[in-house]
């Protein structure tokens, strides 16, 4: 019964071993108000002996690598305490789904509350504006019921801004709440003294409360902003059926899709979903793929096809055999990429999160001296001490740290959804800058599947002899014209005969005894080395129709040629032609002869190829592109891929290759069509517009915003509210990665 072997490498639970004393884990990350607080738990961690840590501020997890011998998860989560945070090991998504709508609704809670307590005051603040002093330098309420309406909203709906600052400061760094706490606190201290004294000068409570209420309305919004931005991993995990239909000892139960073990038989029936990944064993039906491949025309299955959890079976009862389960399922892997790519960083964040661990600091610096200044230049010191307090709430360092993950989140999302596993943020990024991909044939550029057109025997020899001997040699190959050989034998009803040694030179062909006779089974040029004499001219003319052709030799004399076509994808042209309009350099390898290459690369209209490269040389080729100063990308499907796919700058694998090639790749392809890679790309090249959209909004927003709020053309509340608004903008603008669609998808929508 054929085997079905799991695409990529096993699930990761925490602690992943890595190395013989290494371990990778990740853990949920509570408490951080801004980036600068996520640059903190990074430095805390760093400095623990043999561990390396990277914390996300927009999806609030810690990537961390340690020695087990010197760290455990115990003393890692004691150091994010420390540091005046929180930590605990990743729980499944519904629980931490659940905790974040229990923390939403609670922080929701305290929202309506500040809101009202603070709508007297705005609406005090309103009428002040309206009157223009009318009612007096303290207003239309009383100073004293001012002062009571406003105290709760700082001091106890406002304490998170004191802990976090006291944390934060404690730790030795300065975050976000550094800035609200001080703001604030001295527009309410300021007010009091004026209360207290009796000054003829304003009281600005409304200030320090409306502030409060604005910064915890930017954060709701910036919660569910960000919540929507991580939509599409949501929607894979809850795309697996809770049941499965399982028939164990003739007997038909339904059971939970966690109790479903390898080996039990399940059914599918019509309009229900595949719940773990199998092997049909009985049956006719089509299956609606789609969210692993992105492709929604239905694939037909049969016996022996592979099913994959989640995929919709539209007619037809299927009778299948589980064979991988729980985190072994495709699903799972996808799942597990989707979550490696969004807890991961750009390098393009490097420079905000340098400029994000000296904001704070910087900010306090402008703040002290904008109040100095105003103060000199005979203001007052209220007004000093307001135009102050606009500066330090103005200043928004969240934007600055939104602005890379969240789009990360979202496109690495919605490339799963188009059947594209991104690995990591940096290949997102690369790949946006590739200016030449290499490209297999085999398997990449054609179907990877070819078949026996021509058997030409050598005078004395026959067909089935030829065919009898190549075959019983194929056995011992897993090459693709190998098995082509044996599909053929089986056709035709020739049966192999049993090998008494075999020996495959990689690249040439098979060298074997049968019944105590050597052959050889190989490439003309191989057959050639041992003397024997070929037809060149009907070999060439062979090749030229794109055909790849072998040898079989007995010592030095030729039994025949075996010529294979191998057909090139319906897509594959359309990709070429459009990789070259995005401006990227398409280059063809291949093993075969330069005649069979030459006729591939015409059908696909590419035009540079290198031909009879060996499978040892590729990374070669991949290495002597990129001396030319060029980002190189590779697309491969085979073991013999893996070490040019780890040469290239940005690798893509497809993913009916095998799973080293896609351990290798930073990118695979669930479609194998070379279709897929344009997408990547063209998401790239969208992804990283954003991003440096998200950029230059949070530095313009700081670099317009702090001026102003210095020159005292900002009055707090305002400033206030602007630094709300501003990190929710630059999620909202990452959001709108979702209207990304592939080109299938576009091509649908545009033809008539």
């Amino acid at each position: 019964m054929p085997e079905i072997r799991d695409q990529t490498a096993p699930p990761a639970p925490a602690p992943v071993p890595g190395g013989s004393h290494g371990a990778v884990t990740e853990l949920q990350i509570t408490g951080m108000t801004c980036v600068a607080c996520a640059a903190r738990i990074e430095k805390v961690l760093n400095r623990m002996p043999e561990v390396s840590a990277t914390v996300n501020f927009a999806t609030e997890k810690a990537r961390i690598e340690f020695n087990q011998q010197n760290t455990d998860l115990t003393a890692l989560i004691a150091a994010v305490q420390r540091a005046g945070f929180d930590a605990h090991p990743m729980r499944d998504f519904a629980a931490e789904k659940q905790e974040r709508a229990e923390a939403y609704r609670h922080e929701r809670m305290r929202f309506i509350i500040s809101l009202l307590l603070t709508a007297p005051l705005l609406l005090e603040m309103a009428v002040m504006l309206f009157t223009r002093g009318a009612h007096g330098a303290h207003g239309l309420l009383p100073v004293w019921l001012q002062w009571l309406l406003a105290t709760p909203v700082q001091f106890w709906i406002g304490r998170r801004f004191y802990r976090g600052a006291w944390h934060s400061l404690r730790g030795g760094g300065a975050n976000m709440d550094v800035l609200i706490a001080l703001g604030t606190s001295a527009a309410y201290l300021l007010s009091c003294a004026v209360l207290l004294l009796n000054l003829d000068i304003p009281v600005y409570f409304e200030a320090s409360a409306t502030i409060i209420t604005l910064v915890l309305l930017g954060k709701l919004l910036e919660a569910r902003a960000k919540g929507k931005a991580s939509a599409a991993l949501e929607a894979l995990m809850n795309l697996q059926p809770k049941l499965a239909h399982v028939e164990r000892d003739g007997i038909r139960m339904d059971v939970p899709v966690a109790q479903v073990k390898p080996g039990d038989i399940y059914l599918v029936r019509p309009g229900e979903s595949v719940p773990v990944d199998g092997l049909v064993l009985e049956g006719t039906s089509s299956l609606d793929e789609a969210m692993l491949t992105g492709e929604s025309l239905p694939q037909a299955k049969h016996e022996g096809d592979k099913v994959y959890t989640a995929t919709l079976n539209q007619h037809g009862l299927l009778k299948c055999l589980a064979v991988a389960v729980g985190a072994q399922t495709q699903l799972a892997a996808i799942i597990r990429l989707v979550e490696q790519a969004q807890g991961s960083k750009a390098p393009i964040q490097k420079l905000a999160d340098k400029i994000a661990g000296i904001f704070v600091p910087v900010v306090l610096v402008i703040a002290v001296l904008t109040f100095i200044a105003w103060w000199a230049l005979g203001s007052g010191f209220a007004t000093a001490l307001i135009n102050a307090v606009s500066v330090l709430v103005i200043a928004c360092p969240c934007a600055l740290g939104l602005a890379t993950p969240t789009a990360v989140v979202v496109a690495s999302g919605r490339a799963a959804q188009a059947g594209i596993l991104v690995k990591d943020a940096t290949a997102l990024e690369h790949a946006h800058k590739l200016a030449v991909l290499v490209v297999d044939k085999t398997g990449t550029l054609t179907e990877g599947k070819p078949k026996v057109t021509d058997l030409l025997p050598a005078p004395g020899s026959d067909e089935k002899q030829l065919l009898r001997i190549a075959a019983s040699m194929a056995q011992g190959s897993t090459h693709p014209l190998s098995r082509a050989l044996l599909e053929y034998a089986q056709a035709r009803r020739v049966t192999p005969a049993r090998t008494d040694s075999l020996n495959e030179l990689s690249g040439s062909g098979l060298r074997a005894e049968i019944g105590g006779i050597a052959y050889l089974l190989g490439s003309p040029a191989f057959i050639m080395q041992s003397g024997a004499a070929l037809d060149e001219a009907q070999i060439l003319a062979l090749q030229q129709q794109g055909k790849t052709v072998i040898a079989l030799a007995q010592g030095n004399t030729l039994l025949g040629c075996i010529s294979f076509a191998d057909t090139l994808r319906d897509s594959s042209a359309g990709a070429v032609a459009r990789l070259s309009g995005m401006g990227i350099h398409v280059v063809m390898l291949s093993g075969d002869n330069a005649a069979t290459a030459q006729a591939i690369a015409r059908q696909a209209n590419i035009g540079e190829f290198r031909a009879e490269v060996l499978p040892q040389d590729k990374a070669g080729q991949v290495q002597s592109l990129k001396s030319e100063g060029k980002l190189v990308g590779m697309v491969g499907d085979g073991i013999n891929d893996a070490p040019a796919l780890a040469a290239a700058d940005v690798s893509f694998a497809m993913k009916s290759g095998s799973d080293i090639a896609i351990e290798a790749a930073d990118i695979t392809l669930m479609r194998n069509d070379l279709m897929s890679v344009a997408d990547a790309i063209d998401l790239s090249r969208t992804t990283l517009s954003k991003i440096r959209q998200n950029l230059f909004f949070a530095f313009a927003y700081n670099v317009l915003g702090i001026p102003l709020a210095a020159a005292g053309m900002l009055n707090p509340v305002i400033a206030g509210a602007a630094m709300a608004m501003s990190s929710v903008s630059v999620v909202s603008n990452a959001l709108l990665l979702k209207r990304w669609r592939p080109y299938n998808e576009k091509f649908r929508r545009w033809r008539p």
